[in-house]
């Protein structure tokens, strides 16, 4: 199973969405040691020391898929779920000065938390997904697929054109523009599509 995130995918105005279209989408991997499921509370990284939250729609492929058309990639989703994509920012930022890649700051264990799925069925219009994200009370991220430059479509059939998708990959489709932020322990995270609460669980 792979883990497939894409950064910088979301805009605070829809009118800058076809200027950002350039087909460079920002594509990175997360191994599956890094999921958390079940809203099981996460443990606080011990080699960061600045978490940054990202809450993000999670879809899952639900078939196999190779050089997708456009037309064709979003009937490769089978269900979509949300999650939390942390980077260790001060590791990211070390590797950066390096030049180096972003697989640790993204990849450590506890990096994914995810929710469980819901039907792709549920969503009869994957443009006007509505998502956001609570800590302590507090809304922090609200999102919504309407402000997303690269779509799930889009992102699908870039990605397939240089690996194969199997059943089950998941793919971390982008955060919000506005409202990422740092995670501390003893945060309460919730996080829910269409106002349903998928994803709860502290930081410990």
């Amino acid at each position: 199973m792979k883990i497939i995130g894409i950064g910088k995918n979301y805009v605070v105005d829809k009118s800058e969405i076809d200027g950002l279209k350039n087909d460079v989408q920002i594509i990175f991997t997360k191994p599956d040691s890094s999921l958390v499921t079940d809203s099981k509370d996460v443990e606080y990284p011990s080699i960061t020391n600045q978490l940054i939250y990202e809450v993000e729609l999670v879809v899952k492929i639900g078939k196999t898929a190779k050089n997708v058309s456009l037309k064709e990639a979003n009937s490769y989703i089978s269900e979509i779920g949300i999650g939390i994509d942390y980077t260790a920012k001060d590791v990211l930022t070390a590797s950066r000065e390096k030049k180096g890649p972003w697989a640790l700051s993204k990849g450590f264990d506890g990096a994914s938390p995810i929710s469980g799925f819901k039907p792709i069925s549920n969503f009869p219009d994957l443009d006007n997904i509505n998502f956001d994200l609570v800590i302590n009370g507090e809304k922090k991220q609200v999102g919504n697929t309407s402000f997303i430059i690269y779509t799930f479509a889009e992102i699908i059939s870039f990605v397939s054109k240089f690996m194969t998708l199997n059943p089950g990959d998941m793919i971390f489709t982008g955060t919000p523009a506005v409202g990422a932020g740092e995670t501390f322990k003893g945060d309460h995270l919730q996080a829910s599509i269409e106002g349903e609460l998928l994803l709860d669980f502290k930081m410990i």
